[in-house]
């Protein structure tokens, strides 16, 4: 009895906690974009509006201003002053570090003329006969004339941190699974990974 309870407890949980991740999540998002519009609506109307309206307007709002912050900066002047402020920002310390980092990742991620990871491959790591599944986010030559992969590892659950390392090609296995795939299972700890890989010990 106490194990049938326990059982459905578990799959309840497992069944709603999606949805309640999936609601938090685009709750906050909402929160966050909502709150610099909502301030300007409340104090052009002095607080006195319904509930909820001051969040939804403020959205509107906010997704308003970034749009015109894209055409802005979409023309040859606005071009122009978002440069500017880049070389101010160049000139900062720390933040000229962190606003680089943050600036090549979202280059990378939106580019239109490559991928921020190529394929996905496995790798002996973090010793030989453990594989890991890993992102290819490019392909140098070494001194040594071997073709070498940079591979992304990411960390279980959260795929947006890991570890960059250079290996040969020779001692990769293509894991026959889409980026998508990958990033699926790397989130879920390896629930939802097929039944079979290419991995072959020799």
């Amino acid at each position: 009895m106490t194990k049938n309870i326990q059982y459905y407890l578990i799959t309840g949980l497992l069944s709603i906690l999606p949805i309640i991740i999936t609601y938090w999540i685009i709750h906050n998002i909402f929160l966050y974009f909502a709150k610099p519009g909502k301030i300007i609506v409340e104090y052009l109307f002095n607080n006195e509006v319904p509930k909820y309206i001051p969040e939804i307007a403020g959205f509107i709002l906010t997704i308003l201003f970034i749009y015109f912050i894209g055409i802005l900066v979409s023309n040859v002047l606005g071009n122009k002053i978002y440069s500017w402020l880049e070389m101010i920002l160049s000139h900062v310390p720390v933040v000229n570090k962190l606003y680089t980092t943050i600036k090549q990742i979202t280059v990378s991620i939106s580019s239109s003329n490559r991928q921020a990871f190529k394929k996905v491959v496995f790798i002996e790591y973090p010793r030989t006969g453990l594989w890991t599944m890993t992102m290819v986010t490019g392909e140098s030559k070494g001194l040594d004339g071997n073709e070498y992969y940079h591979v992304f590892i990411p960390t279980t659950p959260n795929p947006t941190s890991g570890y960059l390392i250079y290996v040969q090609k020779k001692n990769t296995l293509p894991a026959d699974v889409t980026i998508e795939e990958a990033m699926k299972i790397i989130i879920s700890g390896g629930l939802l990974a097929p039944k079979t890989n290419n991995i072959k010990n020799t």
